[in-house]
This record gives C-alpha cells, structure tokens and sequence, in this order.
C-alpha cells in the first residue's frame, strides 16, 4: 500500500500524551508540512503560530477549557506540550477551507514522524477575544485574524487506537 495512503488509514485522534516536548526538528517538519497544504487561489494565506512555552500553552488550555464549558482542572489538549495554532486572515474567503487543510495536514505529519496529534476547536473563539487578539499583537503578528484550530501535538501515551469501522453507504458512483 502507499506509504501516505497508509498513514491516513492509520493516523487516529490521540487523547493522551506524555509530557515530553517533541524534538524541534519534528515539530518543523510538522509545520512544513502544514503550510504544503493546498489553499484556495494558491493564496497560502494560513500562518501557524507553535506554542512550545508550558505558561502560555497552559493560558491556551484554560482559556479553551473554559469556552468549552468543562470543569476545572481539565485540559482540552490532554496533556500534549505543543500546541499548533491555524489562523487565517479574516478576510480570506477560502480561509476557514484553507486553515481545515492545514490541520489535516498537520495531524498527518505529527503521525508520520511518530507523534500524535488531535484537533482541538474554540480557536475561532479564543482569537475573537480581545485578549488572544493582543496576544498575537504582542508576538509580531498584526492584522485581523480568525482562529481555525489547535493542532495538540506530542508523544502518545499509550497505543495509538484502532480506526473505527468505516461506515457503509458513504461513496455514490455516476458513472
């Protein structure tokens, strides 16, 4: 079978990982490969901004934690030490496409280098608040942006899962 047909079949949603923070090259790779995604018009108008500093990425998860409504002391990023955030520019009209390739994209790669990857939703709403609008400020990154996702990435702890079944009724041929 084709090796990047495979990592697809094999790549699954990781919800536990160790603490450990992944080699820089691998999370370069990641990013690289991320940015290869395509986007509409050629624009390649997703950034990727890797949170790799424990303070800021737990900032990330509590804030997150708390648009999603959990209980104290969860982390939406279970664990992961790296955490990958899609944005696009609020005015790209394929940018909400364009960021979801980049996440697929990243998931993949995470996987083909031996890491885990999940992707984690409520970007869209970090990103409109005026707190992670200054964050991106205060980081160099100017311009309007809208939140696409989390890519949590880091070492699996534990066996990587098996795929569900696939469901059946899901390809309609015309032929």
């Amino acid at each position: 079978m084709n090796e990047v047909i495979k990592a697809m079949k094999e790549r699954r949603s990781i919800r536990k990982f160790k603490p450990e923070m992944p080699k820089k090259e691998d999370l370069d790779q990641i990013i690289e490969a991320g940015l290869y995604a395509a986007s509409g018009m050629g624009k390649q108008s997703p950034i990727v901004v890797a949170v790799t500093n424990k303070e800021i990425r737990d900032k990330l998860s509590e804030a997150n934690r708390k648009i999603g409504g959990w209980d104290e002391g969860f982390d939406p990023f279970y664990g992961a030490p790296a955490v990958l955030i899609v944005l696009v520019p609020k005015e790209a009209v394929t940018g909400v496409y364009d960021g979801s390739l980049v996440m697929g994209n990243l998931m993949l790669a995470a996987h083909s280098v031996g890491l885990g990857g999940i992707w984690i939703h409520r970007a869209k709403e970090e990103f409109d608040s005026p707190e992670y609008q200054q964050f991106l400020k205060d980081h160099g990154i100017g311009g309007e942006w809208e939140g696409i996702g989390h890519c949590a990435v880091g070492y699996i702890d534990g066996e990587n899962p098996e795929a569900a079944p696939r469901r059946e009724n899901r390809v309609f041929w015309v032929e």
